[in-house]
């Protein structure tokens, strides 16, 4: 599984908005340096956002964007299901978009696959906005064990 430019950026407006104050709202301007996203692409983002019900908006000097939603009640596979469609790796283990193949019985890796899908599934549900809103970024180094850099590994 990969994530798209538009899963990835609409997660990291989505976290900016459950980091910023609830009182007031933050300017598509502001959401898109902060996020460093190009504000063109944050713009239909966020249009998608709203249409969801995931974000309100208001008009004005003083207006922008809030979440509409608690950060508790958003998790990252809802984003990434809109944004990108299914989770699977291979579509014979896809759920909602099944592929089938002429190997599926017989499939000496589907089987791994398919947990691949599942356990990606199963994180990717339970993790919400608020814990990723909380979270520290983490580096590089401390993300990727040395043998996984430049490619090697993954």
């Amino acid at each position: 599984m990969r994530l798209s430019k538009k899963s990835d950026y609409a997660l990291r407006a989505l976290i900016g908005l459950a980091r910023w104050s609830k009182s007031q709202p933050i300017s598509m301007r502001m959401l898109a340096q902060l996020n460093d996203v190009p504000e063109r692409f944050m713009q239909q983002i966020m249009m998608d956002l709203k249409g969801q019900g995931w974000v309100t908006s208001s008009a004005g000097r003083d207006g922008g964007y809030q979440l509409a939603l608690s950060p508790e009640d958003l998790t990252m596979g809802q984003v990434v299901r809109y944004f990108d469609g299914v989770l699977a790796p291979i579509g014979c283990v896809s759920i909602t978009n099944h592929e089938s193949c002429s190997q599926e019985s017989a499939c000496p890796f589907r089987r791994v696959m398919l947990e691949v899908r599942n356990h990606t599934a199963q994180l990717l549900d339970q993790t919400t906005l608020a814990e990723l809103a909380l979270g520290r970024a983490r580096t590089a180094a401390a993300a990727y064990p040395q043998e996984f850099t430049g490619g090697a590994g993954i």
